[in-house]
């Protein structure tokens, strides 16, 4: 899963990024400050794997991962090439979902480009860069799709369903936001559209504010509406408190989230929300060379699961021996959960559950 973090210069997205990746990308008070994208690997928080490292007491523990890419802040005429804006746009192109921070604090100090802070606005701003250049990309198709018509009713179809959907975007919609069929929307994915991307939008707010609690920030809750509307997923964070955990060690990360009353960081938030967002769950492996959780899309048959591991196990699948996490936890070992019939066999249309401790058997 690859996640852009986006958002105007300076409300906080570089810190937050270094915060949640440790990578150390550039920070400060300018615009354009990221020019190339910074990029950060980092572990899907995932306490199954510790659990069942105990019982099994593998050579190696595998977790899923997340990469984060930093982009650079946008400017309004980024989709005309102010600023940095093909350069951003082109970066945005490649993730799976974007991570839109926006301002939700004050701060003298720090200088917002548009020289006062309003997060509707400034989502606005971004949102309108992707769907100014969605309507190009859009234009592109329609063409290709009227000169390819020669009577075929499916184009003809199409060329109807790109247009409605061009005239939507032109009343400043995201693409997100196109109500249309689950075949139409199976067409509209082939066009690679950036307001199409599934976003969730990271409220930065002070320290105090986060700790009183997000409802008591009334920017918040102005983004929180937006959101709401666009069918978009919300997140407070503190980008500052972040910076603060980023070193400690777990033991400590643990205590000073206690303390500000969280049981989780912003990372492992994040995660949430995007798993969420993105329909992923995570099924698991377990034995003495490795404990590892592997990232699959909800609705993925065990089949095609096993083919995340390697293509034979899914060309030459012959069932999956699985048994739940709760269930194996209940039971203290696999041996007690076959006892118990807890172990089931399933067979190709078997649908892959979050949490499912699977092998697989095949033969090639």
């Amino acid at each position: 899963m690859k996640l852009g973090i986006v958002g105007l210069p300076n409300v906080g997205k570089s810190t937050l990024f270094n915060a949640i990746t440790n990578a150390g990308a550039q920070s400060a008070n300018y615009p354009f400050c990221t020019i190339e994208p910074n990029v950060g690997v980092v572990a899907v928080p995932d306490e199954r794997l510790e659990a069942l490292a105990k019982m099994y007491d593998p050579e190696k523990i595998t977790p899923a991962v997340i990469e984060f890419v930093d982009i650079a802040g946008l400017v309004k005429g980024a989709s005309k090439g102010e600023g940095l804006g093909n350069k951003f746009l082109s970066h945005i192109r490649e993730v799976d979902a974007i991570v839109h921070v926006v301002r939700c604090f004050e701060d003298g100090e720090i200088i917002h480009v548009d020289g006062s802070v309003d997060p509707i606005r400034d989502m606005d701003t971004i949102n309108l860069e992707l769907i100014l250049s969605d309507i190009e990309i859009l234009d592109r198709r329609i063409d290709r799709t009227q000169k390819a018509l020669k009577g075929d009713r499916k184009l003809a179809d199409e060329l109807e369903l790109l247009k409605a959907l061009k005239a939507h975007l032109e009343e400043g919609k995201a693409a997100r936001t196109f109500e249309c069929s689950e075949d139409e929307k199976e067409i509209v994915s082939t066009v690679s559209l950036l307001s199409n991307k599934p976003i969730i939008y990271a409220a930065n707010m002070s320290d105090k504010d986060f700790t009183d609690g997000a409802e008591s920030n009334e920017y918040y809750k102005l983004v929180e509406e937006r959101a709401k509307e666009e069918g978009a997923g919300t997140l407070p964070v503190c980008a500052k408190f972040e910076e603060e955990i980023a070193d400690m060690t777990a033991e400590d990360k643990v205590m000073f989230l206690q303390e500000i009353g969280l049981e989780q960081s912003g990372l492992d938030r994040l995660v949430k929300e995007c798993y969420s967002l993105l329909g992923l769950i995570s099924f698991l492996t377990a034995g003495k060379p490795e404990v590892r959780a592997w990232t699959i899309t909800k609705g993925t048959k065990a089949p095609q699961a096993a083919g995340k591991i390697h293509s034979d196990f899914e060309r030459g699948f012959i069932r999956a021996e699985i048994v739940s996490y709760a269930d194996l936890m209940a039971c203290g070992s696999m041996a007690v959960a076959k006892e118990k019939g807890l172990l089931r066999l399933e067979g190709k249309d078997y649908v892959m559950q979050d949490g499912d401790v699977t092998l697989f058997r095949f033969n090639v």
